[in-house]
């Protein structure tokens, strides 16, 4: 999945630190809808970043889309400097990148694609037969952050079909990536962090590491915690210094949990690059746009790679999503007011 907003706006995302942060807390921060529009023609719920809050750990987007039977059609696509998170609900997603990868993911299969200096791939619904109804489709698409000294490595995907569970006190918690409750994700990740779709009804207490901060986004359900009722939709927004998550939840409630150390680097995001500099991204985009007319594979494939089945002879899954115009201003960075 891309970020396919027609006029994305550029995301400075100022450093946190646990010395600024607010310790425990619940901040609600609400969800938008962002028109994707081209080849997709879907809408997703965005959470992450905010303005007020780019990053939660080295977490720095957060999309929802469904449920609804829209086929997901991406095309081939870059990124940079992150990992893609790719965590389905409900309908198949066939992922294709320019390491040559060729996987389909399910719903509690895990896909991580880290980008590095730079990847390409493309997703789409995997159809049914013909005449038959698509499934509905629902899922989340994150991006963690690589830190520094990792964002320029090369890339790589991995996928988990059997993750782990950390179960306790009226809860049960598929560990996505890093560590809850002593249970570890085999995923590889480059930050101190986690990530776990939590299934709970009625009294729920979750042990939290205290260095982190954390936020929650509820599936289904509801919940109660801090004397403040969460529905789905917003991002609640925990702070740090928590040891525990403890929550009155309705029957069938799920929730995304999130976190990690504060993201102690400023990031610069936009369209589906996270770099540091106006130049960098620049850069980026330059790279991609070079594809455009280059009869020479080696050549094209320099920094993003070609990804395979979508040559000029692959019909409908030809091309390539073009890089929408950068702003014709630099970048001022914005405060993180949490």
């Amino acid at each position: 999945m891309t970020n396919l907003e027609i006029s994305p706006q550029q995301e400075v995302c100022p450093p946190a630190s646990a010395e600024g942060s607010p310790g425990p807390c619940l901040q609600l921060w609400p969800e938008r809808e962002v028109p994707l529009g081209g080849v997709r023609a879907m809408n997703v719920q965005r959470t992450l970043p905010q303005r007020g809050l780019p990053t939660i750990g080295a977490w720095c987007f957060l999309d929802s889309f469904g449920p609804d039977r829209t086929a997901m059609s991406v095309l081939p696509h870059p990124h940079i400097g992150l990992q893609t998170v790719t965590w389905p609900l409900a309908g198949h997603i066939r992922h294709r990148d320019s390491v040559g990868s060729d996987v389909v993911v399910r719903p509690g299969e895990l896909n991580i694609m880290t980008a590095g200096h730079g990847v390409s791939h493309s997703e789409f619904a995997v159809l049914p037969p013909a005449g038959e109804e698509l499934p509905v489709q629902r899922g989340l698409q994150l991006w963690v952050a690589l830190p520094d000294g990792e964002r320029h490595r090369r890339p790589a995907f991995e996928q988990h079909r059997a993750l782990p569970q950390a179960r306790g006190k009226g809860y049960t918690a598929t560990v996505m990536v890093g560590e809850l409750a002593g249970v570890a994700s085999p995923a590889t990740m480059y930050s101190p962090i986690v990530g776990a779709d939590v299934s709970c009804e009625g009294a729920a207490l979750l042990p939290l590491n205290p260095d982190f901060e954390h936020g929650i986004l509820v599936l289904d359900g509801g919940l109660a915690l801090d004397g403040q009722e969460l529905a789905p939709g917003p991002l609640g927004y925990l702070g740090t210094g928590r040891q525990e998550l403890q929550v009155e939840a309705l029957p069938g409630t799920r929730f995304l949990l999130i976190g990690g150390e504060p993201f102690e680097e400023e990031l610069l995001m936009w369209w589906n690059f996270v770099g540091r500099t106006h130049e960098e991204v620049e850069q980026a985009r330059d790279a991609w746009e070079a594809q455009d007319g280059v009869p020479d594979a080696e050549a094209a494939a320099a920094r993003y790679g070609l990804v395979a089945g979508h040559g000029p002879d692959a019909g409908a899954e030809a091309g390539r999503i073009p890089a929408p115009p950068l702003p014709g201003v630099r970048l001022t960075p914005r405060k993180r007011s949490v």
